[in-house]
């Protein structure tokens, strides 16, 4: 049956879910939208509920559960960015816990303080898995990882990556536990330049908020880190300081890795 009313219970319930934090969290789903990332949710095992597809934009075979064709409309209210390419589905959400993640010997993982903005989680997410990062911790955090701005920012990156949420002593507490070199990056006179870190090891790089930094509470914990610039700006964009981070850290071990991660060319998209 083709749902052709704004007033369809469906589209009410689908709607909820993207603009009520609190009925997404609730109802243990998320939302996802467009085919990459619904591809991505699938390849890494996310159980799929329920499809919304709009025959006349989506040009593929329909996936496999229960789908709701609606017409383009309707498609156009329930689609919360332009260019979909028909297809919305959701998902059941997977609980994660830090205490279950077993890090390798020379594991790399990135740790956020405090991040607020969507955006800026889903891009971070983004460079994690392109640049080889094994896990991501947000600590103290305000931001869902399901939120559909995270999910689209990260174009469906969220889904291969093991990522966490835990308080500041949770999260100190399993660095410590597992033997991390925990690098902070709080600028004072005793911060290094990136470069000049052995990423080879066990290392864990903390950010704080771009407003504020990392708070007190990580004041001496680890070795202060910071990226060298040549302007005379003193601060990145949260998500790119991260990005130059995890590529450095990526080109550290490259003498360890398959020539597949060096293949790829140099793309630019949104």
């Amino acid at each position: 049956m083709l749902i052709e009313s704004f007033q369809n219970e469906k589209v009410k319930y689908i709607t909820k879910l993207l603009t009520d934090n609190r009925f997404r969290k609730k109802s243990d789903v998320f939302v996802v939208e467009g085919q990459q990332e619904n591809e991505r949710a699938q390849k890494y095992h996310f159980e799929a509920v329920e499809f919304f597809i709009c025959e006349n934009i989506f040009q593929k075979e329909l996936p496999k559960g229960k789908v709701h064709l609606v017409n383009d409309k309707v498609y156009e209210k329930i689609a919360y960015r332009g260019s979909s390419e028909g297809i919305i589905g959701v998902y059941k959400t997977k609980e994660s816990d830090l205490a279950s993640f077993n890090p390798k010997e020379n594991s790399t993982i990135i740790i956020v303080e405090g991040v607020e903005k969507p955006g800026n989680l889903g891009a971070i997410l983004r460079s994690c898995e392109a640049f080889g990062v094994d896990a991501l911790i947000v600590s103290d955090g305000k931001t869902d990882f399901y939120n559909p701005n995270v999910i689209r920012s990260s174009v469906g990156c969220l889904f291969g990556m093991q990522v966490f949420q835990a308080e500041n002593p949770e999260t100190l507490a399993f660095l410590q536990k597992n033997k991390f070199n925990i690098y902070t990056t709080i600028m004072d006179e005793t911060a290094e330049d990136l470069y000049r870190r052995d990423f080879t090891q066990k290392s864990a790089v903390l950010f704080g908020t771009e407003h504020s930094g990392l708070s007190e509470f990580w004041i001496g914990k680890g070795k202060n880190t910071l990226i060298p610039m040549a302007g005379s700006i003193d601060s990145l964009n949260l998500s790119n300081a991260v990005a130059i981070t995890c590529y450095e850290t990526l080109k550290q071990k490259k003498d360890n890795l398959d020539d597949r991660y060096y293949s790829s060319p140099i793309i630019y998209y949104s």
